[in-house]
């Protein structure tokens, strides 16, 4: 539990001290069976968010399909708002898996992180 909270903190560390812009961050949580992406401003308002609850009843599919199918609908969604420069925040997780390929799904549909 305790390399779970230095990593947790040192992600949101850097997170804090790298966004320069003043960017909004997208915040990726995961479960064992869904994958949640948010869009936060600077000021901790959620802009945008996109699950796999949208779509889970209807399509039977793997986890890592569902987080590609996320990371696509969750930068299409971000790019009709306007927003194209965000900074991603991994969270406590390593960047591997499913929180990897949300994140390059995202960078394909357009978002610059």
């Amino acid at each position: 539990m305790l390399s779970y909270n230095r990593r947790k903190n040192r992600t949101k560390t850097n997170v804090k001290h790298n966004n320069k812009g003043n960017r909004p961050v997208i915040y990726v949580f995961r479960s064992n069976k869904n994958i949640y992406a948010q869009l936060i401003d600077i000021e901790g308002k959620v802009l945008i968010s996109y699950s796999t609850l949208v779509f889970e009843k209807a399509e039977k599919i793997n986890g890592i399909e569902k987080a590609k199918v996320v990371g696509k609908e969750f930068a299409k969604l971000c790019k009709k708002q306007g927003f194209e420069q965000v900074v991603f925040n991994k969270g406590p997780y390593n960047y591997n898996g499913r929180v990897k390929l949300l994140a390059e799904a995202c960078r394909q549909e357009g978002l610059k992180f």
